[in-house]
């Protein structure tokens, strides 16, 4: 931990937005460094302007290939354009639209001129599709964010129509054709100046946000919290939720106060993550320090809120703090969303299974087990549940890193990407209904299924030794044994769809971990879990390291 972690950022730790801003329009990126080259993970391409890995010409590129997929796909609807609050999201969205008025595409941009939270970018494509005749022109997006990531960063995501994140397929096609292009010095990218493209015929206005909060009663109780009076307290944590708080709290009548409606692209007023930089992660108990510092209890034995929530940039995370908890850790909130949602959910499936990563706490196995529901463990990224959740097959989905989304009501989808607002409204939903905070009832699925104790280390490996160990198949792994029990699974593949994982996870009775190259950085990343406490998972993860070393060195 460093030594400035939960403080309150300083000017030297503020990024240099003239800079940024400049860089972006003049850098051209060196393609033979591959660090310059447009890239996907699993949330879109993201770079920085100052690092020449996120610039007007990565965006150009980007954006042309988007519009070259989408012809070669026959998507012919509207594409919904949105953007967060990070500095550089404005001039990539001016960007994006200059191309994509050039090669007149029907877009829609957000009516108020403001911010759009990736969800309500998703819940507008799905509300499109689902509303639109057989066979009609479908519609699809981009959202500009690179969600919780620092201020000098920058980020570019595609959503096909189903509205989720779009698969390998999709922008593996999309990356090569932009870097081709960029190879290209940019010739075959169409582009007319942004007046003339905000001016074009093509280019429309939607109401995201009144899409969205008006919709909300088809996805929560929302009486049951105005009639049991929940107290929230919403951080925007300066990004794109910040408008939409407040619009929840009037056209629903919820007791509910926006913390933070400030909006700064250094963000300023942002308390320093683990290793002392500015970066908004609602998951993070050093990033979260100012709102935990809120819900302490006073000497009258009353916090200021019932429930008090956080949100990245943009929305697609969600952080819970409560009175009697602080903030929960986000396997623990899964664990009990599932356990509430699949108990009051009576117009869902009842054969619709639980979604989870394969790095999320086995707490959740053993609360699917105790609801008679099947377990369906995917590889990282929320792009494998979108089919479960389009479907009502799968209706919860959830990760490890504090990203979410359900089902409407009735079964029907409500969004195929992650949704912070949704599962932050739902803590408030979960308190009116059952009179217990979520961590109040975490406690109680412990005293039923054992208290786990899940950590996230990182370990230093090249990139050739990252290669192998994407590349590795159970056979190479040949212990048998894990902290002194039994490996009854070594999985490369996710067990719910047979999926690749990237990497392997190897399980035993009471403990488990699983170890995944970082895509960025040259380290790989152990996640470790154990039912038997802190000690053993100490153990578990130092033998986790010596085992996947000796097999990729």
């Amino acid at each position: 931990m460093a030594s400035r972690a939960g403080t309150v950022a300083q000017p030297q730790d503020l990024v240099d937005l003239t800079a940024l801003l400049d860089a972006y329009y003049d850098v051209s990126p060196d393609l033979g460094d591959p660090g310059q080259r447009v890239a996907f993970g699993t949330s879109g391409h993201r770079g920085s302007s100052l690092k020449a890995s996120f610039n007007e010409p990565h965006i150009l590129a980007i954006t042309q290939a988007i519009v070259e997929y989408r012809a070669g796909q026959g998507i012919t609807g509207p594409l919904y354009l949105a953007k967060d609050t990070h500095a550089l999201s404005e001039p990539a969205q001016n960007s994006a639209l200059e191309v994509l008025a050039a090669n007149g595409v029907n877009v829609l941009i957000d009516a108020r001129h403001g911010y759009t939270p990736t969800p309500a970018l998703s819940h507008a494509i799905l509300t499109h599709n689902n509303n639109s005749p057989a066979g009609a022109p479908q519609a699809d997006g981009i959202v500009v964010t690179p969600s919780h990531n620092p201020p000098g960063d920058g980020g570019f995501k595609y959503n096909p129509p189903h509205g989720g994140p779009a698969d390998t397929d999709a922008t593996g096609w999309i990356a090569n054709r932009a870097n081709e292009l960029l190879e290209n010095g940019l010739r075959g990218v169409k582009r007319i100046p942004i007046a003339d493209a905000m001016a074009a015929g093509t280019t429309g206005k939607f109401d995201f946000l009144s899409s969205y909060v008006d919709d909300l009663p088809s996805v929560l109780d929302l009486n049951a919290i105005r009639e049991a009076g929940v107290r929230i307290g919403a951080d925007p944590m300066g990004g794109a939720s910040v408008d939409y708080w407040g619009e929840i709290a009037e056209r629903h009548h919820l007791n509910l106060t926006v913390v933070n409606p400030t909006v700064d692209p250094q963000w300023a007023f942002m308390t320093l993550d683990w290793d002392e930089k500015i970066r908004m992660d609602c998951s993070s108990p050093s990033a979260m320090a100012s709102l935990i510092n809120r819900m302490s209890v006073g000497a009258d034995g009353s916090a200021a809120f019932d429930v008090a929530t956080g949100n990245d940039a943009d929305a697609d995370r969600h952080g819970i703090v409560t009175p009697d908890g602080g903030l929960m850790n986000p396997n623990h909130y899964l664990a009990v969303a599932i356990d509430y949602l699949y108990r009051h959910r009576s117009g869902w499936n009842p054969q619709s299974v639980i979604g989870k990563t394969l790095v999320s706490s086995s707490i959740i196995d053993r609360v699917a087990e105790s609801l008679g529901r099947k377990l369906v463990e995917v590889p990282v990224g929320f792009k494998w549940f979108v089919p479960g959740l389009l479907s009502g097959e799968g209706a919860f989905g959830g990760e490890e890193s504090a990203g979410a989304s359900f089902n409407k009501m009735d079964g029907s989808v409500w969004t195929t990407d992650k949704d912070g607002i949704l599962l932050a409204l739902l803590a408030s939903e979960i308190t009116a209904v059952t009179g217990q905070s979520p961590s109040q009832l975490y406690k109680g699925l412990t005293d039923k299924f054992g208290d786990p104790v899940y950590a996230r280390i990182d370990a230093a490996a090249t990139r050739e030794q990252k290669a192998a160990l994407g590349k590795l198949s159970p056979s190479d792994v040949t212990a048998t044994e894990l902290a002194g029990e039994t490996i009854t699974a070594k999985l490369t593949e996710a067990p719910g769809n047979g999926a690749a994982i990237g990497g392997l996870k190897v399980v035993t009775e009471n403990a488990w971990f699983a170890a995944r190259p970082s895509g960025t950085e040259d380290v790989y990343k152990i996640y470790a879990e154990s039912f038997k406490g802190a000690e053993h998972l100490k153990q578990v993860q130092a033998e986790a390291k010596a085992l996947v070393d000796g097999v990729i060195s």
